[in-house]
């Protein structure tokens, strides 16, 4: 799962897949703002076939939290 989010983050974010962790914060670390956080939920959502509601954005701080996220949402 984190290689497939890598290279979305990155994507859609336009930065390195090698520079993304799971302990990367998506303002401090990848310089997202929150436009950049929506366009990259909306293509998480995508990819998984999950909604993520608006009020859950705001626990999403790094990838490691998107993961648990999706994970606890079923996802693989």
């Amino acid at each position: 799962m984190l290689e497939r989010m890598k290279e979305i983050i990155a994507e859609q974010l336009n930065t390195d897949a090698a520079a993304i962790t799971e302990e990367s914060s998506f303002k401090d670390d990848l310089g997202a703002d929150s436009l950049d956080l929506f366009e990259m939920v909306m293509a998480l959502e995508d990819e998984y076939s999950v909604e993520i509601p608006a009020e859950d954005l705001q626990n999403l701080l790094t990838v490691g939290d998107v993961m648990k996220y999706l994970k606890d949402k079923g996802v693989e």
